[in-house]
């Protein structure tokens, strides 16, 4: 279970090849950047929905959804999961406003 974004991004990967009319994530790529990118975006509103509502388990289904979404984006963008934790790893110990600023210059 420790691995699942890893083990998801292989999954992810294989399905580039797979046909469009059989596999969804394929049909994704088959779009192209701007169908995932509505897919996040939908994904993400579904997210903001569920936490005005009562409870949990709505917020935990609907953020899996737009995980999913962002990681098929990352593979189609061929960007893998390690590079996202390293960016993450990069952060550790700075605030958030010297991060950001650190953007801006």
């Amino acid at each position: 279970m420790d691995k699942i974004l890893l083990n998801l991004e292989k999954i992810l990967e294989q399905r580039k090849t797979a046909s469009p009319d059989k596999s969804y994530v394929a049909s994704l790529y088959n779009e192209g950047t701007n169908k995932i990118l509505e897919k996040i975006s939908e994904e993400s509103e579904e997210v903001i929905m569920a936490a005005k509502n009562e409870g949990n388990a709505e917020i935990i289904h609907e953020i899996a959804d737009l995980w999913f979404h962002t990681l098929v984006l990352l593979r189609h963008k061929n960007i893998s999961v390690k590079e996202i934790e390293s960016e993450l790893a990069r952060r550790f110990g700075i605030s958030g406003h010297e991060e950001k600023d650190s953007r801006n210059k």
